[in-house]
């Protein structure tokens, strides 16, 4: 059984339509890969996901549909949002970000210290004074404080230094095989995304184009539907 299910999804932008029928499944621990090239729908369809923007389709997660939903009530049931550009509070300290957004369950200070002992080590630091790769690192500690039975990661490695990158990589890593926490992850990296994920499934203008294993995405499939 899926944890979420995703059937038909279309989005508008006033009169302009961004998706014309997204589909896709996740299910309890798996890692789905989301790609496509700029423009295709990626940042749309977790928007949606996420109850960001309305939509219309088939979005059920945890047996419970989505549609309709406040983006606030989708979080509660847990959906957890690492957004690109990251969007950690500035004025706040790293801890205060990563209070702010806590529920309980496993997910706590300690262990998202443990994970980044870079936050630890910068604890009542403004977050608006990390660095990109803290920040980023912050904003998936905020997520993970939401105990989230989906982690939703939207271009979290984009414009990190290559050291600050392997470590983000690693951390991803560590969920899937340590947490067994279901993950949808956007990125351009194929050889790091298939380090971690289970299935891929691509957009192509608004819609699903290709669903598959990983290790089924050829390098010819790969050129069709993400070259330049």
């Amino acid at each position: 059984m899926s944890l979420l299910r995703v059937r038909n999804l279309q989005v508008n932008y006033g009169a302009s339509q961004a998706l014309f029928g997204v589909e896709l499944d996740v299910a309890e621990g798996e890692v789905v890969a989301l790609l496509g090239r700029n423009g295709m729908g990626k940042t749309t369809t977790i928007h949606a996901l996420c109850r960001m923007i309305p939509s219309v389709g088939e979005v059920v997660f945890a047996g419970k549909n989505l549609l309709g939903m406040p983006s606030h009530r989708a979080a509660n049931l847990g959906l957890g949002l690492v957004p690109e550009g990251r969007r950690c509070f500035g004025p706040l300290s790293v801890t205060e970000n990563l209070v702010a957004a806590a529920r309980p369950g496993d997910w706590d200070l300690s262990s998202v210290f443990n994970m980044f002992p870079r936050l630890k080590d910068r604890k009542t630091q403004l977050a608006g004074s990390l660095s990109g790769g803290e920040q980023q690192m912050l904003a998936i500690g905020r997520a993970l404080m939401t105990n989230p039975r989906l982690l939703l990661l939207d271009e979290a490695t984009e414009g990190l230094a290559p050291v600050v990158r392997n470590e983000i990589w690693a951390a991803i890593r560590s969920l899937k095989q340590n947490k067994g926490l279901s993950i949808i992850l956007v990125d351009k990296s194929l050889r790091e995304m298939a380090s971690v994920a289970d299935r891929a499934v691509i957009l192509e203008r608004g819609k699903s184009v290709w669903t598959g294993q990983m290790a089924d995405l050829t390098e010819d499939r790969a050129a069709r539907y993400l070259g330049v």
